[in-house]
């Protein structure tokens, strides 16, 4: 079998078995792409271990971030592992390939006055009734309130959201569902959008079709709590840019990652004292280890609080 077709195999088995995300299929896709490439798709049992290792040296040449390079050999090691159980392959090649050791980089958050200041901000803008800045102002107060993922919060559907409880359905990674509360700003600033931003949205839709947004597979525009300027549900870059340009310029754009509004959330919730058990639930890990990166973001908050106030620091 072709390098490429089983390559095709391994995403279709991650798409309809394994239920991942659409952005963790293409990433995979992205990097098992340019490994085939690199090989020019040979038989697959034809690749070996000093292949594998010089496509992972000539990306390292290339400056490639050992954040990357680590997920690149990640895919790899999944794809292998894969085709080996598959029965394509007698031997996994790929478990000798070394990954590189990755420092452990704090995530960058705002301050809680900081987002204050940002969400007044949006506030402000909505007041006029213009429906994308109703929106807009929605779906930050629902970021930061829920602690949701970008791809949550485009893929929520309008039964998603409980007004009653405060408590919102996400599906996160792997289509697992957890319901999560989120606070009396999100929801006033929601119910604004709702009653005055979303028909107007959606009246801009022109066709009848479904949504196939790579941000939900299910359901359709019709269904979907946020939408984009002509009536189809938002997608994660139109929200990516809009955290970029609101929250970006209050922490540094250059450190501002996607999810800045959920690292805030989860780091001030700590500050707040909620215990790390649950920071996890809400935020939806699967393993209490990656939420404990916050206690680490937290401790240094306190430590540059004490340096400048205490005298004896």
């Amino acid at each position: 079998m072709r390098a490429s077709e089983a390559v095709e195999g391994y995403l279709a088995h991650l798409s309809d078995v394994r239920r991942l995300s659409p952005a963790t299929v293409r990433a995979y896709r992205s990097d098992l792409a340019d490994l085939v490439s690199h090989l020019g798709d040979p038989a697959l049992d034809a690749v070996d271990l000093d292949e594998l290792r010089e496509w992972q040296w000539q990306a390292s040449k290339a400056g490639q971030a050992k954040s990357t390079a680590a997920r690149r050999i990640s895919s790899v090691r999944g794809f292998f592992a894969w085709a080996k159980d598959e029965g394509i392959l007698d031997a996994d090649v790929s478990l000798r390939l070394v990954s590189p050791k990755r420092g452990r980089t704090l995530p960058s958050v705002a301050t809680a006055d900081t987002l204050a200041s940002v969400l007044r901000s949006a506030e402000e803008a909505a007041r006029d009734g213009d429906p994308i800045a109703l929106r807009d102002h929605a779906l930050l107060e629902m970021l930061y309130g829920s602690g949701a993922r970008v791809s949550e919060i485009c893929g929520l559907d309008l039964d998603d959201v409980d007004h009653e409880r405060l408590t919102v359905r996400l599906r996160g990674k792997g289509d697992k569902e957890r319901v999560v509360p989120f606070g009396v700003p999100a929801e006033r600033a929601l119910q604004a959008y709702l009653v005055r931003g979303r028909p107007v949205l959606r009246a801009a839709r022109t066709d009848v079709t479904a949504d196939t947004s790579p941000s939900r597979s299910r359901g359709t525009a019709s269904r979907a709590v946020f939408l984009g300027a002509r009536g189809g549900r938002v997608g994660s870059r139109a929200v990516h840019l809009l955290v970029t340009r609101t929250v970006g310029d209050s922490i540094g754009v250059d450190a501002l990652g996607p999810h800045a509004l959920r690292h805030s959330a989860a780091t001030h919730l700590l500050d707040g004292g909620a215990d790390l058990r649950t920071v996890q639930e809400i935020l939806g890990h699967a393993s209490l280890g990656t939420t404990q990166i916050y206690t680490h973001v937290s401790t240094e908050r306190l430590r540059d609080a004490y340096r400048l106030a205490h005298p004896r620091a």
